[in-house]
């Protein structure tokens, strides 16, 4: 899935002599998967999984699971700093299990888990809880995990280059249900792709400064990108196609209050891109959340509302550009139960081939600098 070796080059500067030689100026260079030093390992070889600790072997045998689970569980009881795992080989693991990572643990899988068979409740292939500072570097899923990586009420979470081409389940959930009375904080994930998921490719519940890079989600059954009770977040990019399909769900969905900080909704929820192609639809905010400002959108043949953004508050959609063609229409709307939309700016966009709907009108609600190509809009003055 990874390259085993992935630099980010180096430029050499034929302008810059010293003494008459050429000056090269290399970039840092990105670890590659297993590219490291570490404690602990499990390594396939022929049939057998083995795992070591230095020169102390803890497990042989044939089943992987036990195999890693055994190289983390050798690892220095009560550290105070992160001792790193070495997976290495392709291997399955069962629906109805974990691999559990404790405080101060770093795990590079290089190689493909297969999840198989069937489970229920939180198992995952990859699980955390009530812990701190653990990092997923590398790791690649196939199959259909209930989550492929769940993580619930912890802190300092890092998930690296995270692939999953899965036929159903959820990608990654980090969240803060065992007790909602403590965030999860501090989480972030630099590249994860996922697809297939039968749910969410990428979803939070109850998290405090969540920084993501991308998430580039493929026909999967629900959002892209779902973030709920979740406050202080960057995002890069969000890039789905299919998502949600037939569904109220959207590419980039937040809801349940998020953005919500104390009684107010100052905007902390901070999105580059959301490109959506097909699917259900495109952006949904709802439930009370807002504080969100997008920078770019980039919205086609969604088979939903393109844009709905239904009693939520401060939100800026398209800071700097976007384009909406066909699909569903974009949308502010509200439902009795919670107060009106307000506060809400939709600007920079071309619209082509849709439409602008406003029902009923919103406290503040601002439309700017809108270009309608074969589109109609009815907005409130």
């Amino acid at each position: 899935m990874f390259s085993t070796r992935w630099r980010l080059g180096a430029v050499v500067a034929m302008s810059a002599m010293l003494g008459g030689v050429p000056v090269a100026h290399a970039e840092p260079r990105i670890l590659a998967c297993g590219d490291r030093s570490f404690n602990a390992e499990a390594v396939l070889s022929g049939g057998t999984w083995t795992a070591r600790n230095g020169g102390r072997t803890v497990y042989t045998g044939g089943d992987m699971r036990s195999a890693v689970q055994a190289a983390i569980g050798s690892l220095t009881a009560g550290r105070t700093s992160k001792q790193w795992v070495l997976v290495r080989g392709n291997g399955s693991v069962s629906a109805g299990s974990r691999i559990s990572l404790p405080s101060y643990t770093g795990i590079d899988v290089c190689g493909t888990i297969d999840v198989t068979g069937t489970g229920s409740g939180d198992q995952a292939p990859i699980y955390s809880r009530g812990t701190r500072d653990v990092e997923v570097r590398y790791l690649s899923l196939t199959g259909r995990p209930l989550y492929g990586i769940f993580m619930r009420n912890v802190d300092n979470l890092v998930l690296g280059q995270i692939d999953m081409r899965l036929s159903g389940g959820l990608g990654v959930r980090v969240d803060n249900r065992g007790n909602t009375s403590v965030r999860s904080r501090n989480i972030r994930m630099d590249n994860v792709f996922v697809s297939g998921a039968s749910s969410h490719a990428v979803e939070t519940y109850g998290v405090d400064g969540l920084t993501i890079g991308t998430v580039t989600a493929r026909g999967v059954g629900e959002s892209g990108l779902l973030l709920n009770d979740t406050i202080n977040a960057t995002v890069g990019t969000v890039d789905a196609e299919n998502a949600g399909a037939g569904t109220g769900y959207a590419a980039f969905r937040v809801a349940n209050r998020n953005g919500r900080v104390g009684n107010g909704y100052p905007t902390n929820v901070r999105v580059g891109t959301v490109r959506a192609r097909g699917g259900g639809r495109g952006v949904f905010c709802v439930s009370e959340s807002g504080g969100l400002s997008i920078d770019r959108i980039d919205l086609a043949n969604t088979g939903n509302n393109a844009v709905l953004i239904e009693n939520c508050y401060n939100v800026t959609l398209a800071t700097q550009s976007g384009t909406v063609s066909g699909g569903g229409e974009i949308r502010l709307a509200a439902r009795s139960e919670f107060p009106n939309n307000s506060d809400i700016t939709v600007q920079n966009l071309t619209v082509t081939n849709s439409s602008i709907r406003e029902n009923p009108c919103g406290t503040n609600t601002t439309f700017r600098n809108i270009t309608l190509n074969n589109s109609t809009s009815t907005v409130c003055p």
